[in-house]
């Protein structure tokens, strides 16, 4: 049996010991991933878009049931921001919701049109947003819960790059589902801040890509380590898609290409931000080429480790956060 650390709508729902969300994690987020999260007492989502051929995430969904046993795991299914054709959303979804998968992540565009297929399994829905705008049109379609990432997060942080503790204040004063805040969370202490916010978990990405589970090279994971909160760069907000990654030569390349052209298109940046080439690093450990999605909690990167032992430092960060506070608060107001 799990006992939670913290009661919250999070730990609550999906059976976890702590109120963090392991988001999807393109090319990263497989079975074993969301094993190791799911061990270590937080839930992570394996990247349905990672699983393209025909029966291969069927097949990762079984290997995560049965690395997982009882402890909780989920989807991600990434949408692009704009309907395309031949797009096969609301197959994945049907796929899923026919493996028995009790959680979903969704992120990319609205998903209401896909909600009727995900509410008639029983699916709980965490939908993703890059800032508290989008949180409420999401909670207003019928999502379960929202994640807000604010402007540090890797990956696509959005157009209006709105920090995470403005996101955190505007997600307090506006919502009434369940949410959860990301970018740039990578502490216990920053944790304790997002709850006594009100929000009722977070999201990591970023700090959880130096875990021994995660299969990627350790070249890779040793560039993270190395790295500072300072090597990222944004790049592709000329085709409104901004994305934060690992400063490289292909971001140093892409932003070149952007001042040159603001309207580029993303016709002329695809032999550069194509995913394929990324893959290629995680495979090989060169990350001088790709698009690498990293935030600025790169800084808190400081050891490979296994994802047992990242989550017990976060916890026990937690604890000496609470403790900070208690000394904080004088005895009147505690006998109040």
């Amino acid at each position: 049996m799990i006992v939670p650390v913290f009661d919250t709508a999070v730990t609550r729902t999906y059976g976890t010991r702590l109120p963090i969300v392991a988001g999807g994690l393109m090319w990263l987020s497989d079975a074993d991933y969301v094993a190791a999260c799911a061990q270590a007492g937080i839930i992570g989502f394996i990247t349905a878009a990672s699983f393209k051929e025909p029966g291969t995430l069927e097949a990762e969904i079984a290997r995560a049931r049965a690395l997982c046993g009882d402890r909780p795991f989920g989807v991600n299914v990434s949408m692009l921001p704009k309907l395309v054709e031949g797009e096969t959303v609301a197959e994945t979804f049907r796929l899923i919701a026919g493996e028995g998968v009790r959680f979903v992540e969704t992120s990319g565009r609205n998903p209401e049109a896909f909600l009727p297929i995900l509410k008639d399994a029983g699916i709980h829905v965490l939908h993703k947003v890059p800032s508290a705008r989008y949180a409420r049109k999401a909670e207003a379609v019928g999502v379960d819960v929202v994640a807000i990432v604010g402007a540090e997060c890797g990956g696509h942080p959005g157009l209006d790059m709105i920090g995470t503790v403005v996101n955190q204040a505007l997600a307090e004063r506006d919502l009434t589902i369940p949410f959860l805040i990301g970018g740039g969370i990578g502490t216990g202490g920053q944790m304790v801040g997002a709850l006594a916010s009100g929000a009722a978990g977070v999201v990591m990405g970023t700090r959880l890509l130096v875990a021994e589970e995660l299969n990627a090279h350790p070249g890779y994971k040793a560039a993270l380590v190395e790295a500072s909160e300072r090597d990222t760069e944004l790049t592709m907000s000329s085709v409104r898609n901004t994305i934060r990654t690992l400063a490289n030569e292909t971001s140093a390349t892409v932003a070149r290409l952007e001042r040159a052209d603001p309207d580029i298109g993303i016709e002329a940046l695809m032999p550069h931000v194509a995913g394929t080439i990324g893959r290629r690093a995680y495979q090989t450990g060169d990350v001088s080429k790709g698009m690498l999605s990293a935030g600025q909690s790169l800084g808190l990167t400081d050891a490979v480790a296994p994802m047992a032992e990242i989550v017990a430092r976060i916890e026990a960060e937690a604890g000496r956060a609470l403790a900070r506070l208690h000394a904080l608060t004088t005895p009147e107001a505690l006998r109040a």
